[in-house]
């Protein structure tokens, strides 16, 4: 992916999440990215799972893009897509925090917890998150990021 290329986000959540991650997506959407939305569609009771497994499966096969995820508490979700090998699924919960997850541990997914994070936060969060890159110069999150992936 060249420098000046957006990132496709795939998007996912359960019947917790789908409130904060509908304005989510609207909100990419709006800064011109493509979004897929892998569901669910609407707040009826779903298992946080099944959304959190199918957006990791995806980001694990397309290496350039990046998946955000949501449920009541974020917790549940990114233990799901954390499953999957080669995701580095981070639960945030400030900006400071989304910096940190793709700076010094390459994350490749956010996990937001929908009943917890506004939406003014949340966009400060994914905004964070999208324009941080992994600080490749040092040895030291490389070394580590690689561990993580031969777990």
């Amino acid at each position: 992916m060249s420098n000046n290329q957006k990132p496709k986000i795939y998007i996912g959540s359960d019947h917790a999440g789908f409130p904060l991650k509908a304005q989510i997506a609207q909100y990419l959407i709006e800064q011109n990215y493509n979004v897929n939305d892998l569901g669910t569609t609407d707040t009826n009771s779903v298992d946080y799972p099944q959304y959190g497994k199918k957006v990791a499966e995806t980001i694990d096969q397309s290496k350039d893009d990046i998946g955000i995820v949501v449920c009541g508490s974020g917790i549940g979700i990114s233990i799901a897509a954390n499953k999957i090998k080669g995701i580095r699924c981070a639960l945030v919960y400030a900006p400071e925090l989304a910096e940190l997850a793709r700076e010094h541990n390459n994350a490749n997914m956010l996990a937001l917890a929908g009943r917890f994070t506004d939406f003014e936060t949340a966009k400060l969060i994914v905004d964070k998150f999208l324009n941080t890159k992994f600080d490749v110069g040092h040895p030291r999150h490389g070394r580590r990021v690689e561990e993580l992936n031969n777990l």
